[in-house]
């Protein structure tokens, strides 16, 4: 088969690997439909995490169960299948209590962008549709695998009610995503902290009701003029930086909520701060499974259209091109098609 391989910094290559096998009775393997270039993704890609070896690249993935190890019964060849970035056996204590994402068996997918995908835990992490979707739902049930789920949590995470003013912090396909999951659970006022005109458009069209381009301590005292000086009720972080993390700690009124999604990276927070700033902290890699049969239902029934953020559509053999656009800021999102 052909899939991604980071390199180094920036270097992105499309090569021949060997096709992924049934390894234990829990795997299954699909033959990819779509796939796409996470944001997260451009963490090692910009070498802010360290690359110690070529490897396989890509967590987000909607296809074709190709074969199935004996112990997987939930889905058979030829279904089409929904899973998460974070494999779950969907059945110990942590899935139980709707932790999926810290399944005692979880395994954090990173071979995606290839023809083929070995699924562990399969049994617990895919989820099947009733029959093969159209065309046009695709990109949106992509999103569900993994930035509509980790919006969704980050919006659930914050505590997000009907009546409530939400500030989001990121305009990449997470933040966006986070938008529309704010609308679902009922905010009234939604505002999105975003210095892009298209992705201001497109927070407009999911529901924000207010733009903020400012940023750091200009971005909370502009938060603190929209709401009379006190603070959203819910703040959702979904970058994952120092100044971001402040950023949404600030805009919090006391007694509000953070949901943090994005992937920390030097970000320390100060308890004496935190103790009496009275704001809630919770966050996380998104239990996604929890989520996926709501938000694929709420796909096919029309009902959300996160694929919106996939504003760039490539086949998969372009995936360096993916990543430069979005490291350029030229896309939101890329969407790979094998």
């Amino acid at each position: 088969m052909r899939g991604a391989v980071i390199h180094a910094p920036g270097d992105v290559r499309f090569e021949q690997l060997d096709d992924p096998k049934i390894e234990q009775p829990t795997d299954a393997i699909i033959r990819t439909v779509l796939t796409c270039v996470c944001g997260s993704d451009l963490w090692p890609y910009r070498g802010l995490e360290p690359i110690d070896r070529p490897h396989p690249m890509g967590h987000e993935y909607v296809g074709i169960v190709e074969d199935v190890g004996s112990e997987v019964t939930a889905v058979k060849p030829g279904q089409f299948v929904v899973g998460s970035f974070a494999t779950s056996d969907n059945t110990c204590a942590n899935c139980r209590n709707g932790w999926q994402s810290s399944c005692l068996h979880r395994e954090f997918m990173s071979t995606c962008q290839a023809d083929l995908v070995r699924i562990p835990n399969a049994q617990g992490t895919l989820v099947a549709t009733a029959e093969h979707p159209d065309e046009e739902f695709l990109p949106s049930l992509l999103a569900v695998s993994d930035v509509m789920g980790t919006g969704w949590y980050a919006a659930l995470a914050a505590e997000v009610k009907p009546g409530d003013t939400v500030v989001v912090v990121g305009d990449g396909a997470v933040g966006l995503c986070g938008v529309i999951a704010a609308k679902e659970l009922g905010a009234e006022r939604i505002i999105a902290m975003s210095r892009h005109e298209s992705r201001q458009k497109l927070a407009t069209e999911f529901g924000a009701t207010d733009i903020v381009t400012e940023r750091g301590d200009d971005g909370v005292a502009r938060i603190k003029d929209l709401t009379d000086g006190i603070g959203a009720d819910a703040v959702l972080e979904c970058v994952g930086t120092a100044e971001s993390m402040q950023q949404a700690l600030h805009a919090a009124r006391p007694g509000g909520n953070v949901g943090f999604v994005g992937v920390p990276h030097d970000v320390q927070i100060a308890g004496e701060e935190l103790f009496f700033s009275h704001v809630g902290l919770r966050g996380g890699p998104a239990p996604v499974r929890r989520y996926l049969p709501e938000l694929i239902d709420q796909v096919l029934t029309g009902h959300i259209n996160p694929g919106l953020v996939f504003d760039l559509t490539l086949p998969l053999d372009q995936v360096a091109e993916g990543y430069r656009a979005m490291d350029e800021r030229r896309a939101i999102k890329t969407l790979l098609a094998p």
